[in-house]
């Protein structure tokens, strides 16, 4: 499919919207009323530290609603507005947020119904409104959306659109796309249908496998069951990977990501001549401003003596979860949670722990005077990170039972 002149076409439709509906001052005034925090602007305002009684909060000066994420969710209620009685829909999740998603719910917003892992679009008509989220659709989706005569709200992040170009181009020159990305997430399946030849690679562990089959060739049976779920149809790595470029799903760590590429590109120019370089690696920066900046913002508070960290976020979020591996990197107590409810009492925290279910902690908080490190990922608003610190201060002032 030549997803370059279907995008054109599509941005020539009138029933395709890149763009707000006109309703900016309305809908900011809306969110900053259901999402924003004076205290959160306090704490920004005395240098992202706040001492209440026996508890300093130590916030990352970068975190919580990326500028993608923003215009997301102000696109969705403006969407509401702009069509009052329709029938809307919204492909999948707007942004990894519970609370955010309860409250398009709460809007009378559909979501696209999954059923035996596959979205279900049987009940959208034509004339119905669909939001497409901002971690991006598949082509497909929007080719089927666009086929049934629906009106498409398009709320793609840039940066994710960034990278949809950029394995574009790949798929011009024939070369394919690693992606650095999980193969599952709604931003990968998205990246790889824009893709021609494509592998996925979760990880620098896995990117090194596919390195040395490169330079010393290998089972490649045993290639194709280790990424059956992570490659393109009919991919063969012996084919397949001599003229190879780099793209990510925008949520992955910085650092991973740039390792990756390095190993990549060091590879090739140990498998061909210097002067061929270009001919076998492609390489473009597509990682995203705001993941860096959440990351890098993290990596600096973690440098200072915390007693534990809260990581806040929706447990589907990546970058949320990227930046709870850096606070156990460094040997920090952390909690991941989603919402103020998962705080049940001074002795009890429900949490999710890096790749396991969520779980019970008992006696999470110390006593006597504490340092907490607090970041939250680009879906989550100020406001749910403001309840979770107001609890904290509220269980270390009450009088142990």
């Amino acid at each position: 499919m030549d997803t370059k002149a279907f995008k054109r076409s599509l941005n020539s439709s009138e029933n395709y919207h890149r763009k707000g509906f006109g309703h900016d001052a309305e809908v900011a005034d809306t969110m900053q009323s259901e999402y924003q925090s004076n205290l959160i602007q306090e704490i920004r305002e005395q240098a992202y530290t706040l001492k209440r009684g026996d508890v300093t909060i130590r916030l990352a000066q970068a975190f919580g609603f990326c500028w993608g994420v923003e215009r997301a969710v102000a696109m969705a209620y403006e969407t509401r507005q702009h069509f009052p009685t329709e029938r809307i829909w919204i492909t999948n999740e707007i942004i990894h947020n519970p609370s955010v998603n309860q409250r398009l719910r709460e809007m009378n917003v559909l979501f696209t119904p999954v059923v035996a892992g596959q979205k279900d679009f049987s009940e959208v008509a034509k004339g119905d409104v669909v939001i497409l989220p901002a971690f991006g659709a598949s082509v497909q989706e929007m080719q089927l959306l666009n086929d049934r005569g629906c009106t498409i709200v398009d709320t793609t992040c840039p940066w994710v659109s960034k990278v949809w170009n950029t394995v574009e181009k790949h798929k011009k020159g024939d070369y394919t796309s690693i992606i650095h990305g999980k193969y599952n997430h709604e931003e990968t399946v998205a990246t790889s249908s824009f893709a021609g030849k494509y592998l996925i690679v979760l990880n620098l562990a896995e990117a090194q496998y596919v390195a040395d089959y490169i330079l010393n060739g290998g089972d490649r049976e045993e290639f194709l069951t280790k990424f059956k779920k992570a490659t393109s149809a009919g991919f063969d790595p012996d084919r397949d990977l001599v003229q190879i470029g780099i793209a990510n799903q925008t949520t992955m760590l910085k650092g991973e990501t740039e390792q990756i590429g390095k190993l990549f590109e060091h590879t090739m120019l140990k498998k061909y001549p210097p002067n061929e370089l270009n001919q076998h690696f492609l390489s473009f920066n597509t990682i995203c401003d705001a993941t860096q900046e959440r990351q890098d913002a993290m990596f600096d508070l973690v440098k200072e003596k915390l007693d534990m960290m809260i990581v806040i976020g929706g447990y589907n979020s990546s970058n949320t979860t990227h930046l709870q591996e850096i606070a156990i990197d460094y040997k920090i107590p952390s909690y991941h949670i989603d919402s103020v409810e998962r705080i049940l009492s001074r002795d009890r925290i429900e949490h999710k722990p890096l790749h396991k279910d969520l779980e019970i902690a008992e006696h999470w908080l110390p006593e006597g005077e504490i340092v907490v490190g607090i970041t939250s990922g680009a879906s989550t608003p100020d406001k749910v990170v403001a309840d979770i610190i107001e609890r904290i201060f509220e269980l270390k002032a009450a009088v142990p039972a």
